[in-house]
This record gives structure tokens, sequence and C-alpha cells, in this order.
């Protein structure tokens, strides 16, 4: 887990190779397209550096003592010919390049996300979220930029240093030779530069992230913020990730603002050599200037290599960080064996159960019990106990160290996680709603449930009674975090959305805690219904709640204390009637 983690945080560098060799896998399927737009490519290079030499004719033929002007015409003719077909080029190798771009980064988003959704409860609570979000929207992006813009144009300016020098050795070899002295000096610096700014960058990205993952955290928790009157103390911790920003940004800038005005610099002097040299030479005046464009393309391509290095940083590290998000394992997945279940029984068993958030700090030890089929099943204990933790282990959101944990006498692990978790029905004390309507927040999207279907369900769980008063019924919109609907009404929405699946198993975590009296009523009415549908466990606060449970659990610090019925268990006078005989105790002086 430790090294899934530093992978996430950016920690282990990728080489480039493999970068290019994991990216491949994506362009793979539209290679067909890529390589036309590289044809395209080539053939507007070539039409480019053509025109130099038509424009070289047309001078040496106005200095010439025939003027021939046909041959001006004609050439003139043909210059703006060229030009014409160039543009149109570049206009269709725009497009593919585009449109091959977004097909994979559709792709690649698709990849990332469906990752993110087989990763482990217990991976989400180790990750920042923001640190996701901006992997998944903006990291992307970069990538998209990577196929769409920087590879093809890092491709066009080397072909276009490669076939200016070629035409440039046609024009003259001396001068040709005289320009490769400031290539050398280019190049080593170029070099050099990747390599500085290559880390300077991962910096930045690590520093984005890191204020990604703040504010991420921050505006959520808000409320708490203003409650305590904390907003002092949070301004000067966003100041501090604010003036990290700003001073990896300003080091990125730095490193371009020297490297760019050298570049110019080089390219003016070579300029001034080449043009001093070529008239020593007594070249025409037609290859002079000729010359002199191909300079200009010759160090123009090289300044935008050197400006592509930035994007390219950029692509690079985002693509790093991204297959370094995509090489963390799923800590819970399906065994290559494992079977589909159509329909459980119900009957739950842990067999000698250890289990550990972290290395050997267990959190459950050596945990036994049964519940058959049909049967209702209350865990209690203090905060801390592991009531909680076994409900999440019987879907599988974490895997357990020792033991078998088995559902009609099947391990969990030989179950396929997706037909599992189908089966089991969850009902938490924190309520998810998306932004939405109320009839997509208990469909979640699925268009095979009618509304007759929806609003039968809103009635079995009592939902009604709120959802009829609302001006849209089912359409009403529900805010962010369900924020305009009470605690109670978020938990009956729950409850709805649980049942319409058709559970066999039913699992109720706090489901009653923070609710009005009078919700209360209609929950346990709800709940009362339920028991009907299959198997169900509960893990309560209140133990009123659960006196007619057919087994009631009691956990002290992850082990099993006592077992029975609600008056078995106070018979014995140990734990259970202790923490009985307090709540009844602090019901009365209430």
């Amino acid at each position: 887990m430790q090294d899934d983690l530093m992978k996430l945080k950016g920690d282990k560098k990728i080489p480039i190779r493999i970068l290019f060799k994991r990216t491949f896998v994506y362009i793979k399927p539209e290679l067909f397209l890529f390589i036309l737009a590289f044809v395209f490519l080539i053939a507007n290079v070539f039409f480019d550096l053509y025109l130099p030499i038509i424009l070289k004719g047309i001078i040496d033929n106005l200095e010439s003592v025939d003027l021939d002007l046909n041959y001006i015409i004609l050439n003139s003719i043909l210059y703006l010919g060229i030009s014409i077909i160039s543009m149109g080029l570049i206009y269709f190798e725009s497009m593919i390049l585009q449109k091959v771009g977004q097909k994979i980064i559709l792709q690649l988003r698709m990849d990332v996300f469906n990752h993110i959704l087989d990763m482990s409860l217990n991976q989400f609570n180790e990750m920042p979220v923001g640190s996701l979000v901006t992997r998944v929207a903006n990291y992307t992006q970069s990538m998209c930029d990577l196929f769409t813009n920087l590879f093809v144009n890092v491709a066009r300016n080397l072909i276009y240093i490669v076939g200016v020098y070629l035409f440039m050795l046609y024009l003259n070899i001396t001068l040709s030779l005289f320009a490769l002295i400031p290539v050398v000096i280019i190049a080593i610096t170029s070099f050099l530069f990747s390599k500085i700014v290559g880390d300077i960058f991962r910096k930045e990205r690590k520093t984005i992230s890191d204020m990604n993952t703040y504010l991420n955290e921050n505006l959520s928790g808000m409320k708490i913020t203003q409650i305590f009157n904390q907003e002092e103390f949070k301004d000067e911790e966003f100041k501090e990730k604010n003036e990290a920003i700003r001073k990896a940004r300003f080091q990125v800038i730095l490193c371009f603002g020297l490297y760019r005005p050298f570049i110019t610099l080089i390219y003016i002097l070579s300029v001034a050599g080449c043009l001093y040299l070529g008239f020593s030479l007594g070249l025409s005046g037609g290859a002079v200037v000729a010359f002199y464009l191909y300079l200009s393309k010759f160090f123009n391509p090289i300044q935008n290599l050197a400006d592509q290095l930035n994007g390219l940083q950029k692509a690079f590290t985002a693509s790093e960080r991204l297959f370094n998000l995509m090489d963390v394992e799923p800590e819970v997945k399906d065994d290559i064996d494992s079977i589909e279940i159509d329909k459980f029984e119900g009957k739950i068993e842990f067999r000698n159960v250890w289990f550990a958030y972290n290395d050997t700090d267990w959190i459950l030890k050596d945990v036994s019990f049964v519940i058959n089929s049909k049967q209702t099943a209350a865990f209690v204990g203090a905060t801390g106990a592991g009531k909680t933790t076994i409900l999440g282990l019987i879907v599988r959101n974490y895997e357990i160290q020792k033991g078998e944990i088995l559902i009609d006498d099947i391990n969990i692990s030989k179950i396929k996680i997706k037909s599992l978790r189908k089966a089991i029905g969850q009902m938490l004390q924190d309520v998810f709603l998306f932004s939405g309507t109320i009839k997509e927040n208990i469909t979640l999207h699925d268009l095979n449930y009618s509304d007759e279907e929806v609003m039968d369900v809103c009635k079995y769980v009592n939902a009604d009674s709120f959802i009829e008063k609302l001006p849209n019924k089912l359409e009403e919109e529900v805010i962010e975090r369900g924020e305009n609907f009470s605690q109670g009404e978020r938990q009956l929405l729950s409850f709805a959305r649980t049942i319409l699946a058709k559970p066999q198993i039913l699992i109720l975590d706090e489901a009653t805690a923070n609710i009005d009296t009078e919700t209360e009523v209609l929950i346990q009415q709800s709940l009362e219904k339920m028991k009907n549908i299959g198997t169900m466990l509960v893990v309560a606060h209140r133990l009123s709640t659960i006196q007619h449970a057919d087994k009631i659990i009691v956990l002290s610090k992850g082990e099993i204390k006592e077992m029975g019925t609600h008056q078995e268990l106070l018979s014995k006078k140990g734990l259970y009637y202790n923490l009985y005989e307090l709540q009844y105790k602090n019901m009365e002086e209430e």
C-alpha cells in the first residue's frame, strides 16, 4: 500500500521510453489516420521548403541583364499555388489529428475513471480526492495536447531541420558547415535545459495537485471553518499553497526567460555571420536571400522545439502521474475462478476473521459467528469496537488478513464482487445524494424503472409522505449532497434506493441515528417491513431499536464478548446489560 501511495503522489519516475510505449497503446487503433496526417505533414514541409528555391530563381532573373518576364510570372503563380496547397494540407492534417486526439483522450479518460472505480474504499481513504480530480480532468487534457499538437509539431520541426539543411547544402556547402556551429551550441543548451526544466515541471505539477486537494477538502468543510472562526488560519494556509505555486511557476518562467533570449541571440549572430560570409564568397543576391530564408527556417524549428519542451515536459509529467495512478493495483478484486451468484439464501458466517487497516493494528481479532437466513442480527459496542468494519467486510470493501467470510457456505472471495454487492443492500448513516432529481437518485439513472415502480418503493418505505407534498414529486431537483432535504428525508430516499434494487441481504449502519422523532417513526415502520425481505444486519447506537433482533452480537476492541437475544444478554448481566442500563438511565434523566 505504501508503495502505491508513493506512486500516487508522483514520487516514482517513469522513463520516457516506457511512457512512449504505454502511450502507443492508445495511438495504435488510430495508427492509419496518424500515418495519413504525417504524409500530409511531410508533403507540406517539402512544399514549404521548395518556396525559397522559386524565390531565388525570381530574384536571380531580376538581377540578370536578360529579364524574362514570363519566367517571373509563371514562378510567381507557382509560388502562390504551392502556398495554397500547403495551407490546405495543414487544414486536413490538423482536422485529422484533432479528431483522432479527442477519440484517444476519450478512451484514456474512461480507462482512468474505470480504474478508479475498481479501487477499494481503503485506497480512497488514503488518496486525496482533489488529486484524483486533477488527474482525470487536467492531466488527460495535457495528454490530449501531446497527441493533437506536441507529437506532430515536434516531428514537423525535426523534419524541417533535416530538410532545410539538405537545401542549404544544395545552395552552398561552406555556408551550411558554418551554420552547424550554432546548431551544436543550441543542441547542447537544449539538452541541459530539458534536464533542469523537467524537475521544475514535476515540482509545479505537485504544487497544483496539492492546491486542488486543499481546495476540495476546505470548500467541502467550509461550514466547520466558519463555525470555529478559522477563516484567518485557513487564509494563511491557502497563502502558503498559493505561494508555493507562484514560486514553482516563477522558476519555470525564469528558465524560459533565460533560454529563449539566448537562442535568439545565437540566431542573430548566425544570420549576420552567414550574410557576411555569403557575400564574401561571391554568391548571387538570390542565393544569399534564399540562404537567409533557409537559415530562418532552420532556427525557427529549433526555437519551436525549445518552446515545445515546455508542453512536452507538462505532457510527460501528466502522463507519468496518470500511469502512476493506473499502476496502483486495486486491493480488492475478483479471483480468476470467481463465480456469479444469482440469488442468496442469506446465511452469513465469519470463521476466525482477523482484520487490520494497517499492518497488525488489529481492528477485528478472531471473530466468529453465524447468522442464519432471514434472521435479523444486531451489532453493538463502543465506538471503534469493529461493528461497521464487519459490515464493510461482508461486501468486500476491504480484504481480511486471516480467516474466512462465507455467504451460503461459499467463501465471498470466490464470488464476483459485482454479483456479491448486487445481492446486498446497504443503508448508511451518512446518506449521499447526487445532483439531479429524486427519481434519478433512487434509480441511479437506470432507465428500466418506471415512475410507478419507483413510487411503489417510496410508499413501501414511507418516503411518499414527503415526496407527494413536493411541487414536482419524483422530478423534484436535488441540489449537491441533497442539502435541500432533511436528514430523515435523505434516509428515506436511501431506503427506497436500496429496496428498488431487490437485495436478499440488508445492511443498516446507524441508519436511524440523528433523525427527528416524527421521521424515526416512519423509518421504524419501514424497517419492520424490510425484515421480510431477507437477512438483516444492523448496527444501532440505541439499544431500544434492536430488542427484537434474532441475535445480538456485543463487540469490544475487535472481539466478540457476548452473543444472544435481548433477554438472554440482559439475564447474563454482562457488557450488554451495562450498556442497556446506562442508556436507560440517560433516557430517564432526559
